[in-house]
């Protein structure tokens, strides 16, 4: 709906501003619903000007609309609604910057990264993770001694997804000493980017950490780093209580090709869990040992097609090896 006349073009919006105008607050949202089939770019303005509706029902779906017209304008107004009343339009507008695609918005989103609102700041850290500015690595460092876990968490995923090496002491103490079990999973997870080996030590004690899913995502993270020196650690892991570590263990010892797991692994074959009896076949198919060959065999006639398929995969794996 775009004109190269623009009284012409005010004369097309009019009609659009009597509706955002209208006292009826359902009329104000319905035309911002019809907005969103019918606008571009240039209609933006109006969407940004019923973010400041006196009712909460308009301002929810012009901060949802708006996802799909990323300008600084609407960026600054969105941000704005991290402060509203309602708590709707609060989590609607967390969810728009979490949404954001273009650099330009970091600047915006780092003027608000020392917000005194624990929820203003993870909004505001969300958004910057998915932009991956590399101005955010300060305020999250910063943010990692926050009070609030579940800001410590969002400044773990930014540093994260940053990928930067000078995070490393900070990533490694909360996989540690976090009082939180869900930062210091998010922590260990971030960890996987690192080639260094000081993280080892921080990844080792995170396997035997008392919450099982940050034992899951220790076993996970060490099968992407796959140092030798985590074997021992992740055949234990074979024995842990949760099943799912045990599929992670599984799965990272086959990434290692390591046969000391090879006896580990001819165990779980057998386990009652048949995620894990497929993740099993899989890690000895990779390692390619061929004392595996027995097991495997007997394998083929597992009741479950998806551990068959899987047997079927490491024989022939083992097979081309030989």
């Amino acid at each position: 709906m775009t004109s190269s006349h623009p009284a012409t073009f005010d004369d097309e919006l009019a009609p659009w501003r009597d509706r955002l105008a209208h006292a009826d607050p359902a009329v104000r949202r319905i035309a911002v619903l019809d907005l969103i089939d019918e606008a571009g770019d240039e209609h933006a303005p109006l969407l940004i000007q019923a973010l400041a509706d006196e009712a909460a029902v308009v301002r929810l779906e012009a901060v949802r609309a708006l996802e799909a017209f990323e300008s600084p304008d609407s960026v600054a107004a969105i941000i704005a609604l991290l402060q509203d009343a309602d708590i709707e339009v609060r989590q609607a507008a967390a969810h728009a910057l979490s949404e954001l695609k273009l650099p330009s918005s970091a600047p915006l989103l780092l003027a608000q990264a020392h917000a005194s609102q624990p929820e203003v700041l993870v909004a505001i850290l969300r958004g910057l993770r998915e932009l991956r500015a590399p101005q955010s690595l300060a305020p999250a460092l910063e943010a990692v001694a926050h009070a609030d876990a579940e800001v410590r968490r969002e400044a773990v995923a930014v540093l994260g997804y940053l990928k930067q090496e000078s995070a490393i002491a900070a990533l490694t103490g909360l996989a540690v000493t976090d009082p939180h079990a869900d930062v210091r999973r998010a922590a260990t997870g971030a960890l996987g980017f690192s080639r260094d080996s000081a993280v080892l030590p921080a990844l080792l004690s995170a396997l035997r950490d008392a919450h099982w899913q940050v034992r899951e995502e220790a076993a996970t993270t060490l099968g992407k780093l796959k140092p030798a020196e985590a074997v021992a650690d992740l055949i234990a892991g074979l024995e842990d209580p949760y099943w799912q570590v045990r599929l992670r263990a599984a799965r990272s010892l086959g990434r290692l090709r390591d046969a000391r797991a090879v006896s580990a692994l001819l165990i779980t074959l057998t386990h009652s869990n048949s995620n894990l009896r497929k993740e099993s076949a899989l890690a000895l198919g990779e390692i390619g040992d061929e004392s595996a060959l027995p097991a495997l065999l007997l394998a083929e006639q597992d009741p479950d097609p998806e551990v068959r398929k899987s047997v079927r995969l490491a024989l022939e794996q083992i097979g081309r090896d030989r």
